[in-house]
């Protein structure tokens, strides 16, 4: 049932683009990280924010962090970030999910943001976020694991009632971010380009935006503020 709630990125939920580097700079960053995760085939990094100088850079980007601080206050901390990597030819989907919900873990809506940055284009062809525009409005959805990278989050294609009638693709040039309620329904499909599409999703919460927790999540790493 709808909460009729717009949230704090208001009726769609999301706000975007939003720059975090130059272009190039996050092109080159990219082939950087192909090079380092061809020959495994990595698909999934957790947190390289806390091990990566480019990552911990990034989650704190001037124009970034400005938009966080705009919604959620001074005080802002990153609870977590995946670096993820759609391969060529190799089926990747990830299906309809919420940021803000696990098994273990639930953010406030309106004291935390999920963001999206790209580090390569981020193409229809390769995969971009596609998003159900005021889905946030259905409030938390029930928590299944994800097939393949084992995250448990809301997923959206559970729950009785829910059909995304109206998705709407985020195409981003590399360098740019989305900014998206924690509640809002998104997805991406298989990268079907020649090239690798890269991109880091990041967790930000105020100080009191964490409702449950996931034990096997670092503690958070505040960037801004004295409210910690």
């Amino acid at each position: 049932m709808l909460t009729q709630v717009d949230g704090i990125l208001g009726r769609r939920g999301t706000s975007s683009p939003i720059v975090w580097s130059m272009p190039g700079a996050a092109r080159g960053r990219a082939a950087i990280l192909v090079g380092e995760h061809r020959g495994s085939g990595q698909e999934i990094a957790r947190n390289p924010h806390l091990t990566e100088d480019w990552a911990g850079f990034a989650v704190r980007s001037p124009h970034l962090l400005a938009a966080v601080q705009a919604v959620l206050g001074p005080d802002v901390a990153v609870e977590n970030t995946f670096l993820v990597v759609k391969w060529p030819g190799k089926a990747f989907e990830v299906p309809w999910h919420q940021d803000g919900i696990g098994a273990r873990l639930e953010l406030h809506p309106e004291r935390s943001v999920s963001t999206w940055l790209a580090i390569t284009d981020a193409t229809e062809a390769n995969g971009c976020l596609e998003v159900a525009p005021g889905s946030q409005r259905f409030g938390y959805l029930p928590v299944e694991k994800e097939a393949g990278t084992g995250a448990e989050r809301g997923r959206a294609d559970q729950a009785a009632g829910f059909t995304p009638e109206t998705t709407v693709p985020v195409p981003l040039r590399a360098g740019c971010a989305v900014l998206m309620d924690s509640r809002l329904v998104h997805r991406s499909g298989t990268n079907t380009s020649d090239g690798a599409r890269i991109g880091l999703n990041v967790r930000y919460t105020a100080p009191d935006g964490i409702l449950r927790r996931d034990p096997t999540s670092p503690s958070v790493v505040p960037i801004s503020g004295t409210g910690w």
